[in-house]
This record gives structure tokens, C-alpha cells and sequence, in this order.
């Protein structure tokens, strides 16, 4: 993905997080929280991916920047599938190509908003075989979740913090809980925190995803291959 942005630490990189922006939205979109949460992740590397612009059927065939298409609102959202599969495999490349480069996985995480986070919970539940350090799931659903959801130990041991707002009203935080719920259900060690919030983000969830974060990769230790 040649659009893809990618801010690189002060020091040796020997973590990284790809990030995916929402609906409408670009790669610029989180650059400011990426300069922010790198003034305590000094050694952790951030991508930030661009979504193809196509026509989304919702929004009257307009077309902008997204991961997919959605076709409908109700009752979770019904979605173009195959489209939803090739952004999961723009993310798996990215995952692979940062493994290759001497990234430990184990220290790969994977967040997104809103449209951006149903892609990276597809992704690294349903898609993406291997390790990885965790997944931050923003204002987001799970379209491809379900109750019968059968998961390996592997994805159970993936920590998932999932943040969203208490007045969001364009992904409800019922649909936020319901993708919490089936992934606990699973198995996972999955986190929910609410914030006085609609559809947006807010400087006290950007500290707590700065902590979650170095929280788990003080639990990895240092990388073995520094990039």
C-alpha cells in the first residue's frame, strides 16, 4: 500500500501499530494521536493505512474513502464481504511485511475506528493465523462475529481493549457490547471502557490506550530483532 503513512519513533523501532481510520475519513485522521501516544512509546512504530475511495450505498452512492461498502444500517449492518476480505488482507500484508522487516509479532498491534476496527477485529480474529501483541477496537462492531464463534487458544490470549462512547449514535454502544460479548463468550481477554463520547475520540481514551499499550509490551519484553 504505497498511501500508507508510517511514523517512525525516536529510537529503533521494535514495535509497531497499525492503525485504520473510519467512514470518510483518511490516513491523516489519527496522525495527531499517533504524535501523541509516541511521546511514551518512544520505540513503537505507527502505520496508517489508506482506504480505497469507492461508492458507499448508504450514503447515496457517494463515494469517499472506505474499507468496504455498507449496504444497510439494520439491524448491524450488512456489508460487502468481499470488500471487507481485501482490506483484511491490505492488513495482513502490512503484518507480514513488519515481521519480515524484524518486528517481532508479538509486538504488532492492530487498532482501528469505527469501519477501521471492523476490519482489524475481522482480521485478527477470522483472518490473520499467527500471533500478534493485541487489538484496539474504537467506536466499533463486529459484523463478522457471532455467537457460535469457535476461537483457538492462540486468539483467546489476544488482549482486546475495546473503547466507546456512551453517546455514540452512529455505531450505538449496544453494537460495541455486542462485539465485547461474543469475543468474551469466545474466550478472549477482552476489556470495555465507555467514555461521556459520541462517534469521536477524546484525550482521556488516547492516555488510556498510551498505558494499555505499554502495559502489554513491558509484558513481551524487548523485541528480539529491532528494525
Amino acid at each position: 500500500m504505497s498511501d500508507t503513512l508510517i511514523l517512525e519513533p525516536t529510537l529503533a523501532a521494535d514495535a509497531c501499530v497499525i492503525w485504520l481510520h473510519g467512514l470518510g475519513a483518511d490516513r491523516y485522521d489519527f496522525l495527531p494521536v499517533a504524535e501523541a501516544l509516541q511521546e511514551v512509546l518512544d520505540s513503537t512504530r505507527f502505520v496508517l493505512p489508506q482506504a480505497p475511495t469507492r461508492p458507499v450505498t448508504i450514503n447515496g452512492g457517494w463515494a469517499m474513502p472506505s474499507w468496504y461498502d455498507i449496504l444497510a444500517m439494520s439491524p448491524e449492518r450488512a456489508i460487502d464481504q468481499a470488500q471487507l476480505e481485501e482490506s483484511a488482507q491490505q492488513v495482513i500484508n502490512l503484518i507480514e511485511a513488519l515481521r519480515d522487516g524484524g518486528i517481532d509479532p508479538t509486538r504488532i498491534f492492530l487498532a482501528g475506528f469505527s469501519q477501521g476496527g471492523a476490519v482489524v477485529l475481522h482480521t485478527a480474529f477470522l483472518r490473520w493465523q499467527g500471533p500478534l501483541g493485541g487489538v484496539l477496537a474504537l467506536s466499533t462492531y463486529a459484523p463478522t462475529f457471532s455467537d457460535e464463534m469457535q476461537l483457538t487458544e492462540t486468539k483467546q490470549q489476544l488482549p482486546v481493549l475495546c473503547l466507546h462512547g456512551s453517546f455514540d449514535d452512529v455505531v450505538t454502544p449496544a453494537m460495541g457490547r455486542s462485539a465485547h460479548d461474543r469475543l468474551a463468550k469466545a474466550g478472549v481477554a477482552v476489556q470495555w471502557r465507555a467514555y461521556p463520547m459520541a462517534h469521536e475520540v477524546l484525550p482521556e481514551e488516547i492516555r488510556d490506550i498510551g498505558t494499555w499499550l505499554a502495559e502489554r509490551l513491558r509484558h513481551q519484553g524487548p523485541a528480539r530483532h529491532p528494525a
